[in-house]
């Protein structure tokens, strides 16, 4: 499988914690700085952003749905491997900025760690081969505390309710809390922990704190 050159994901994004975390706003203000700076800025999502990614996605998310731990594990990385190869690295190939919300991290938490996949330690190499060597360069964690997460997913409704997944237990959440939190001290040059309390526009200040340096050696 081709790799794509090393300096190639200097412009990859991603955004990711906890369902709650407000990650979906701050990467739509983080695109607007991007663009008033002038820089072609391209958003996207996990799963769901690609040709078959959004019959994945309405898999993953149903309600009436429930796949086991392993097929859903092999769901997110079928629908990476499409998204890589037909959104995300076409994008940077063309100079763009790409603002990505949810990628392996959320894999590694969610279904390794949490439904406890990581046990298996054969199934880690899935997740380098569904990024075909695309590794963010930079990826903000946004970090809520709990209860507050909680209730901003209870307070969901219409098409911010993200289905299936709202539903887990407090104790499959605080897991995923703790998952993004070992991520993070696993990869801490990469992974910036972003506090996500406070107003939206406090938040997005930390983010373009952490930006800004990034943006000057481009």
């Amino acid at each position: 499988m081709p790799q794509p050159p090393s300096a190639i994901n200097r412009r990859f994004i991603t955004f990711e914690g906890a369902d709650g975390c407000g990650k979906t706003t701050q990467l739509t203000k983080t695109a607007a700085f991007l663009r008033a700076r002038g820089c072609s800025v391209v958003t996207t999502r996990e799963p769901g952003d690609s040709t078959i990614g959004g019959e994945i996605r309405r898999l993953l998310l149903s309600p009436e749905v429930t796949p086991t731990p392993a097929c859903e594990l092999l769901l997110f990385l079928a629908d990476r491997a499409q998204h890589v190869s037909e959104r995300i690295l076409p994008a940077l190939q063309q100079g763009c900025w790409v603002l990505c919300d949810r990628y392996s991290d959320s894999t590694a938490v969610y279904q390794l760690a949490a439904r406890k996949l990581e046990r298996d330690r054969e199934l880690t190499p899935l997740l380098t081969f569904a990024e075909q060597g695309l590794t963010p360069a930079l990826t903000l964690w946004l970090d809520l505390p709990i209860a507050t997460a909680l209730h901003r997913i209870d307070g969901r409704t219409g098409s911010d309710h993200e289905g299936r997944l709202d539903h887990e237990s407090a104790r499959f959440h605080q897991a995923v809390h703790h998952g993004f939190a070992a991520r993070q001290q696993q990869y801490p040059e990469r992974i910036k922990r972003i506090d996500a309390t406070g107003s939206e526009e406090a938040v997005q200040e930390r983010i373009q704190a952490v930006l800004t340096p990034l943006l000057a050696r481009d």
